[in-house]
Formats: structure tokens, C-alpha cells, sequence
């Protein structure tokens, strides 16, 4: 579990800047205004596979948390979500700046 990444995202949920959700970050993608895939380590290799393929399609970034579950980001952005989408350049920059498998 890595703090500094979940704090980063509560301050994302809490300004607005997430989108929840397979479907809701789809639509952020085809939209333009995603900037990164967040992707919990338990979603399903279904659901995986089309978040692959979509941030391939609109050159979206997708970052897998190899240590971080769907419960725990749940509790940091306050929704039930396994797949997150970044709408804000800022926050998905610092996000990717922490590297390695978070």
C-alpha cells in the first residue's frame, strides 16, 4: 500500500478530477479529458483487457496498482471503483511520478 498514492488520489476525488467506474472512465477517455487509467489489482482480466485497449486506442497511460486493492482505493476516493480515470493533468503527473508498483 503505498500512502503518498491513495492520498493523491482522495485529494483528486475530493477536487473533482475522477471519473469511476469502467464506464465512466471509457466516456473520460473518448472524451479527451482522461489523462491517466488507474487500474486496482483485482479487477477482472476482462475489464483489464478493454482498459488496455482503450488507453492504446486514445494514448491514454493505464498504471496498474500490482499492490493495491479495489477495498483500499474505495476507501481513499470514498466510491466503489477497481478502475479510476485521472482528469487532471497535475494529479496524474504526480501519480506517475511515484513509479515502480505501487
Amino acid at each position: 500500500m503505498n500512502n503518498k498514492l491513495l492520498t493523491l488520489l482522495g485529494f483528486a476525488s475530493k477536487s473533482g478530477n475522477l471519473s469511476y467506474g469502467l464506464g465512466a472512465s471509457k466516456a473520460s477517455v473518448m472524451a479527451g479529458k482522461s489523462k491517466l487509467l488507474i487500474v486496482c489489482s483485482d479487477i477482472s482480466e476482462k475489464s483489464l483487457k478493454e482498459v488496455n485497449f482503450h488507453g492504446e486506442k486514445y494514448n491514454v497511460k493505464v498504471k496498474v496498482l500490482q499492490n493495491t486493492d479495489t477495498f483500499t482505493v474505495t476507501n481513499a476516493v470514498g466510491r466503489k471503483c477497481g478502475i479510476l480515470s485521472v482528469n487532471n493533468s497535475s494529479f496524474a503527473d504526480a501519480i506517475m511520478s511515484l513509479g515502480g508498483n505501487v
